[in-house]
């Protein structure tokens, strides 16, 4: 191959819309085309066909992930129209050398996965011998999402093997150049370019930074480290990270005392209390570091543990939020200053600092428990809690959630509606 190609990856559940990015990412620059594993199951051949119509000079790549039968799938894809069909590694050597002698027989490429594959190196020799076209170095979405990328991979492998380079794993405008200069010659991606508002401007820049073999920044389609994972959060909303949670974490019957543009994101420091003893709750600022959440559990009482004076000393520190299971008072007071809490109860009651009660300790609150070391992520929507051992996961799956909305608010735009997109009377369930 004598330049690297960009290889566009509808992993998508619906033709239509991957049909109208396809169109777009073409329009920007697109080389190759691929029908992405999601949309292969979902839409069957029928999405190989679509493609190669539309698109005859472009090279059209089935990702099968063939794992039995190789032959036999490679002759399928071939016959829709596919000009490159991915095999996964970890198949049996069979497997991938029946899929090959049929590569050649009805003249398709035959490329294979390493997704998975723990030695990577030794596999991606052994597939070589086989006399597959090129290999893949994949890491998967899932990985992806604890902060993961390939680029250490591809120079590991690339070293290697006399075959061509695929690179795929959340590719982006920032390391396009990077997987380039360790020594992929197949550039896949997929979000970047699917979940963008404008598909055809973010074909063209992934282009611009494989030629110019240049860094250029983006705002999104990135994947976050742990010393990012504040920044990661701040940009998304409860509701995406419920919905990446699978709608795991609310924390109910709560509500904001600052109810406009109210947004924490922070790590937890617990507190366990009696209905209106807030002794405890004002010792925790002390211990707090800044950018913690404060996160009390007075039995959801009706005496206030909580005021403006304490929410005046969080300011001070530096502190992200209070969220209280029990009663906050001086709601005006805190409102003018604009910290955030949020409470079950608001009331003018104040009870007394008995000294009841635990610091750091688990905690129940809103019907979900709470470790310290937890995080928080609040808005005007509600509240919601991400165990501290998938922290960097979730965030990276939420901003995902939120990468997908962006693009399906575009398409709304455009004039089609939600469910129209969505094709949700086809893909309800059936039975």
């Amino acid at each position: 191959m004598d330049a690297p190609v960009l290889q566009v990856a509808l992993d998508m559940m619906h033709l239509k819309r991957a049909m109208e990015i396809a169109r777009e990412a073409v329009e920007g620059g697109a080389d190759w085309l691929e029908v992405g594993t999601p949309l292969i199951k979902s839409e069957g051949m029928e999405a190989v066909r679509e493609l190669k119509r539309a698109f005859p000079d472009h090279t059209i790549v089935a990702d099968m992930k063939v794992m039995d039968t190789g032959a036999y799938e490679v002759e399928m894809a071939a016959k829709a129209g596919a000009d490159v069909v991915h095999v996964l590694g970890a198949a049996d050597d069979e497997t991938i050398i029946d899929a090959v002698r049929a590569g050649r027989k009805y003249g398709v490429k035959v490329a294979v996965d390493l997704i998975g594959i723990p030695d990577r190196v030794k596999r991606a020799r052994e597939v070589a011998e086989m006399g597959v076209h090129h290999v893949c170095v994949h890491v998967s979405i899932d990985k992806q999402m604890t902060g993961l990328d390939p680029v250490d991979n591809v120079r590991e492998v690339a070293g290697e093997v006399d075959i061509p380079i695929a690179v795929a794993g959340g590719v982006n405008s920032e390391t396009a150049a990077a997987v380039i200069e360790a020594g992929a010659v197949v550039i896949i991606v997929g979000g970047t370019i699917i979940k963008a508002e404008d598909p055809a401007k973010a074909t063209s820049i992934i282009k611009r930074a494989m030629a110019d073999k240049e860094v250029v920044s983006s705002e999104l389609f990135k994947r976050y480290k742990m010393e990012d994972v504040l920044e990661a959060l701040l940009k998304v909303s409860s509701s995406n990270v419920s919905d990446a949670q699978h709608h795991k974490g609310s924390i109910k019957g709560l509500r904001p005392v600052v109810d406009k543009g109210v947004k924490i994101a922070g790590p937890a420091l617990t507190v366990s209390t009696i209905n209106g003893d807030w002794a405890k709750t004002v010792e925790a600022i002390d211990r707090a570091d800044p950018g913690d959440v404060l996160v009390i559990d007075a039995q959801g009482g009706e005496i206030a543990v909580w005021g403006e004076l304490a929410s005046n000393s969080c300011k001070v520190k530096g502190l992200a939020g209070v969220v209280i299971d029990g009663a906050t008072r001086d709601v005006q007071d805190i409102r003018d200053i604009g910290f955030p809490v949020w409470a079950r109860h608001f009331v003018p009651d104040a009870g007394e600092p008995k000294g009841h009660g635990e610091i750091g300790v688990e905690v129940l609150v809103g019907g979900q428990t709470v470790r310290t070391g937890d995080w928080i992520v609040g808005d005007e929507s509600g509240l919601v809690v991400i165990e501290q051992e998938r922290l960097l996961e979730i965030a990276n799956r939420a901003l995902n959630v939120l990468e997908m909305e962006n693009r399906l608010r575009e398409e709304i735009r455009r004039g089609s509606t939600l469910s129209s997109q969505l094709e949700l009377e086809k893909w309800e369930r059936v039975g």
